[in-house]
């Protein structure tokens, strides 16, 4: 009897040792796309991996929160994972690649500092794909619920009879 193996998955374990072993942010495989903390991960269908890993960094250094994390950033920009927007994707990742002095603006991510990374936003701030990300992050991010306590935001108030009533004064975080 003849008994072909399947080809292993990546046990948590190894995803663990893999990430501390890269030192960075994120662990890149393929297809998927990982938290180094392994408290996340995401399939990509039509992105490569490092490209959505490119753009979750993008995302957060143009809507830093400290106390939001990844997996809330990689819901905002998952919608780019598709094949009408790919090739859109690709071109912008290669204009911020260019504008990271040849380094490459993934690799950059791993060794550079943050206002490094926003300087190299800065010279493509203009371009049509860093503002198409930069629109989409405002409800792509935003609109989550799941990050709305974090900021201290209740949601709607009209179905509970507005703010005024509600204590609308009491935000805490300004």
């Amino acid at each position: 009897m003849n008994i072909q193996s399947k080809p292993r998955a990546m046990t948590r374990r190894q995803l663990l040792k893999n990430s501390a072993a890269a030192g960075s942010a994120f662990v890149v495989g393929t297809g998927y796309l990982a938290g180094a903390d392994a408290a996340w991960a995401t399939e990509t269908s039509t992105l490569q991996p490092r490209t959505m890993a490119t753009l979750v960094q993008m995302a957060r250094d143009i809507y830093p929160h400290d106390k939001v994390s990844d997996e809330y950033y990689v819901v905002a920009v998952k919608g780019y994972d598709t094949p009408e927007a790919a090739e859109e994707v690709e071109v912008g990742i290669a204009i911020l690649d260019g504008a990271a002095q040849g380094k490459g603006f993934a690799s950059y991510l791993d060794v550079g500092w943050e206002r490094d990374r926003v300087d190299i936003l800065r010279q493509v701030e203009q371009s049509p794909f860093f503002q198409k990300v930069r629109g989409g992050l405002v409800t792509g991010l935003y609109n989550q619920k799941a990050v709305w306590p974090i900021f201290g935001y209740e949601g709607e108030s009209f179905s509970q009879g507005g703010y005024l009533d509600r204590g609308f004064d009491d935000i805490t975080w300004l």
